[in-house]
Formats: structure tokens, sequence, C-alpha cells
């Protein structure tokens, strides 16, 4: 029989508790939460020519870059779930 190593053992259990904390973005959320930036831009900035995000890592930053002007200011996952539903409505960067 095959011993599993200890440290592998630690790894596999350290990613099962990180994962919630790692969360996916939830679209249905994010649309909702989108409700938030409409008081300073409409869903033109999303499209070309206006748009100027150009992979997925880019609109992630440039939507934290924006949160700071937020008040009060989404959270992480809240930032995940608004990029969640830009992707998947108009930029459609493969994940």
């Amino acid at each position: 029989m095959r011993r599993i190593p200890l440290r592998m053992i630690g790894a596999v259990l350290l990613l099962a508790v990180a994962a919630p904390a790692m969360a996916a973005g939830d679209p249905a959320r994010g649309e909702k939460l989108h409700q938030y930036c409409l008081g300073c831009h409409g869903t033109e900035l999303y499209v070309p020519p206006r748009a100027k995000v150009k992979t997925l890592s880019a609109l992630k930053k440039e939507t934290e870059r924006w949160n700071d002007r937020m008040n009060p200011k989404f959270s992480k996952q809240e930032i995940e779930d608004l990029v969640a539903w830009l992707n998947r409505d108009y930029y459609k960067f493969p994940n």
C-alpha cells in the first residue's frame, strides 16, 4: 500500500478550506450590484468603440480601480460578482 506524504494531505486540506474564500463571481448578484454604477455611467462603456478593457484580468483591475470611488465600497466578493456579470453579458473573455 502506498503512503501519502503528510505535506500532500496538508496541501489538499488547505485548498479545501481556502476554496470558499476564493469563490467565483455570481453574475446574477453582479447584475443587481451594477445598479449602483449607473449613477455615474451607463452600459455604453462596455461595448466598442468605448470599451477599452482587453482581458479578464484588466476588467477586474479596472473594476477594483473604480471601486475606490464608491461609497460604500464593494466587497471583494461583490467585485467578483460584478466582474462575472460584466464578462458574461458584455466582454465574454475566456476564464
